[in-house]
């Protein structure tokens, strides 16, 4: 009897968390994304960070002078190692009010898209489960929503509720999230053809199981792609109502509001007021959307291999 030597392939159990093997693949197989993870990671720390009253420190804090410290002998100061960005018409630090601003656009970006996305799973996951009548009156009010310019609404509706970034992120997560809502309802209706689905219902199993058991965790990618990449919109959406003056009042900085009225004004004569939250503004929609979209290739069915996502090939040799 002779040796032969067999290879055989194994897939080798997962041994780290979700979250935990998303970062790993992240870093090794995304490097623009882990860049634009970075770049997010110190706009929410800037943003934690920026002063620390919450905790009853107003003293500490990574802004060096308050938000709305006047100061008319420093008037549009030039960058220098007093004022590290200039300072503006009334002589207030550009550097702190930047770094406050931060705050504004990470609240807006995690609650605004946190809304959406749970607009988008109410409306998707209902309509496109039940079908029928219901799902043919609720696509015919998303479709009146989407017939409507974005930014013409936007401006409609803070025009009724007034200014504040409670009614900033009340319209910008709700109008999006119902635009959204078509992709969840897309994702719902392909999942419900499964086999699976089928059996469940064959057996009698209720709908909130078939729902929260067998079809919400099928769809967690389309849902978490979506809340990525809703982010760097919500920026720039409340940057623009911020900028046309429906958005954050003053005298709270709003990396929009400070391209506005001042900038606009002394543009030329202190080009240093545009630059640097048109700068902000860039890099940190940059660093989203690219995070976005390497969270998308990866949770990606589509491009999944036959081994799955997290799945790792182990080659052994076995005498026989």
């Amino acid at each position: 009897m002779s040796n032969t030597t067999d290879t055989l392939t194994e897939v080798e159990p997962r041994r780290h968390s979700l979250l935990v093997d998303l970062v790993i693949r992240l870093v090794k197989e995304k490097p623009l994304a882990t860049i634009g993870g970075v770049i997010v990671l110190v706009m929410f720390i800037t943003g934690i960070f920026a002063d620390l009253a919450w905790l009853g420190l107003p003293e500490v804090g990574l802004a060096p002078y308050g938000i709305n410290e006047p100061n008319l002998l420093a008037s549009l100061k030039p960058p220098s190692t007093q004022y590290i960005l200039g300072t503006d018409l009334i002589g207030r630090d550009l550097f702190s009010r930047m770094i406050h601003g931060a705050r504004v656009s990470m609240i807006v970006g995690l609650a605004g898209s946190g809304l959406c996305v749970l607009i988008a799973m109410i409306i998707g996951l209902v309509s496109g489960f039940l079908g029928g009548k219901f799902d043919i009156v609720m696509q015919r009010i998303v479709d009146a929503v989407m017939c409507f310019p974005p930014l013409f609404l936007y401006l409609t509706v803070m025009a009724m509720l007034g200014r504040g970034l409670l009614q900033v992120i009340l319209v910008l997560g709700v109008s999006r999230g119902i635009r959204n809502s078509r992709v969840v309802r897309s994702a719902v209706i392909s999942i419900k053809e499964n086999v699976y689905v089928e059996a469940a219902t064959a057996i009698g199993a209720p709908n909130r199981r078939i729902l929260f058991q067998h079809i919400l965790p099928n769809i967690m990618a389309p849902v978490i792609i979506i809340f990525t990449i809703s982010m760097g919109g919500m920026i720039l959406s409340e940057a623009t109502l911020s900028f046309l003056g429906f958005g954050i009042p003053p005298p709270t900085p709003s990396w929009g509001g400070m391209l506005s009225g001042q900038a606009r004004t002394y543009m030329l004569m202190a080009p240093w007021l545009a630059v640097w939250p048109g700068l902000a503004l860039s890099i940190a929609v940059y660093g989203i959307n690219m995070l976005g979209d390497g969270v998308r290739d990866i949770l990606d069915p589509r491009l999944r291999g036959g081994l799955g996502r997290y799945g790792r090939v182990k080659t052994k040799k076995r005498q026989v």
